[in-house]
């Protein structure tokens, strides 16, 4: 039987780098964009297009839907969309939070409930969702972002408990800092995360340097894609998996290193000037 795979946000990055994994392991892959057109090299290879909007619950439903009507069965959903929304959580506007959390928590859980069912019907199958280390611990002016995926952490650790008696398996990705666009739209969207700074006018240099800094030493994109590949293709799949820069480091400040001094650490570190 064919082995099917449905990857959100491959237009570029992990989503991109995994589909081409994936196709080359011999899986049939639906990889999705809001944007058809940002498919076309993924198409080329052998992957089926899937145009899907996590802000648009209908669009996910029909998205999931065409997925089931021509294949029966998904084996892997890879839940891989979002993006990150830089600024200070007391003056982001709270349409730009609720957005953050639509594009990071609700709209993967859109997603995954779309999916779930063909899967207990068949009584397996693997739900991957990424995460990210600032879920673990937060750093300053990247609140939105980590409160959304340590949101997502959570949803990630209750499903894997609802979701083992019917025999699917969820896996949890925590990456750090990985070569990709992340920062380039993160920087992007800062117009609107930053549009009612009045307190905070004077750290948008520390905020920009906040949007850039997962690409400081960042794991090159293909090892960090060619690892999790070969992780997720084991016959036992870890179900939490830390991959990229920092992405020990963070959760050993949060266990080990007292709050005020990780405090110190943090801010030195994310709030000092060039």
């Amino acid at each position: 039987m064919k082995r099917i795979a449905l990857i959100t946000g491959c237009s570029s990055g992990i989503g991109e780098a995994l589909t081409r994994n994936f196709l080359h392991a011999g899986w049939t892959v639906y990889a999705t964009a809001r944007q058809p057109d940002t498919l076309n090299n993924l198409t080329s290879l052998g992957a089926h297009p899937l145009v899907m909007d996590l802000m648009d619950e209908d669009s996910v439903a029909a998205g999931v839907a065409h997925v089931l009507e021509g294949e029966n069965h998904i084996d892997m959903l890879i839940n891989n969309a979002g993006y990150g929304a830089m600024g200070p959580l007391a003056e982001m506007p709270v349409a730009e939070i609720r957005r953050q959390f639509q594009a990071n928590l609700f709209g993967q859980m859109a997603v995954i409930q779309a999916v779930v069912p063909s899967m207990i019907e068949r009584g397996q199958g693997h739900v991957v969702n990424i995460g990210s280390i600032t879920g673990i611990l937060p750093t300053p002016f990247s609140g939105a972002y980590a409160a959304s995926k340590a949101a997502f952490h959570a949803a990630s650790e209750a499903l894997r408990l609802e979701l083992a008696p019917f025999g699917i398996k969820v896996v949890m990705v925590q990456p750090g800092g990985i070569a990709s666009k992340f920062s380039t739209n993160a920087e992007s969207n800062l117009k609107k995360t930053t549009c009612n700074l009045h307190y905070y006018a004077a750290s948008m240099e520390a905020i920009v340097r906040r949007a850039r800094i997962s690409q400081e030493s960042a794991m090159p994109l293909d090892r960090f894609a060619d690892t999790l590949t070969t992780l997720l293709l084991r016959a036992e799949v870890p179900p939490v998996i830390r991959l990229g820069t920092h992405s020990t480091l963070l959760p050993f400040l949060k266990k080990w290193v007292p709050i005020r001094l990780r405090d110190k650490i943090l801010m030195k570190k994310l709030t000092k000037k060039r």
